[in-house]
C-alpha cells in the first residue's frame, strides 16, 4: 500500500525522552530525537531532531538536523540545518544548507559549502 520511503517519513529509531538526562556520547544510524537533556556529542548516521525542550551540551554531527531547543556546541551537517523559531545555537556550525527561522538565536560562525561554484564562505553573526 505504501511505498518504502514513505514508510520511513517520521520513524524514530532513537529517543531521549523529555524527563531523561544522559552523559556522555551517543553514536546511532537512523534518526535520533532528543526532548532531554544530554552532556555529550550526538554523531549519527542519519538525522537529528532536537525537540522544543532539548538541551545538548556537545557537539553534534549527522545529515539533516533541526533544533528547536538549546544547543550548547558546534553542529557538522551533511545536508541541512534547521534552526525554528524557539531553537536556541550557541556553536559554530558547518553545513551544506542553512535554514534559520524568525526569533531563533544563533550565535557563532558558520561554514557553508557553496554548492554553485564549489566554493567555501566564511560568515559571523553575533544576533
Amino acid at each position: 500500500m505504501f511505498k518504502k520511503s514513505q514508510e520511513n517519513i517520521g520513524k524514530i529509531d532513537t529517543l531521549i525522552g523529555k524527563n531523561t538526562k544522559l552523559n556522555g556520547k551517543i553514536e546511532a544510524k537512523g534518526t535520533i530525537r532528543v526532548d532531554g537533556e544530554l552532556d555529550g556529542d550526538i554523531v549519527v548516521d542519519g538525522n537529528v531532531h532536537i525537540g522544543v525542550d532539548g538541551k545538548i551540551t556537545g557537539n553534534i554531527e549527522g545529515n539533516s538536523i533541526f533544533v528547536s531547543g538549546t544547543v550548547y556546541g558546534n553542529i557538522k551537517c551533511n545536508e541541512h540545518l534547521r534552526l525554528g523559531n524557539t531553537a536556541k545555537l550557541f556553536g559554530d556550525v558547518e553545513v551544506n544548507t542553512l535554514i534559520i527561522d524568525e526569533n531563533a538565536v544563533f550565535e557563532g560562525k558558520c561554514k557553508m559549502e557553496n554548492i554553485n561554484n564549489g566554493t567555501i564562505m566564511d560568515k559571523e553573526t553575533n544576533e
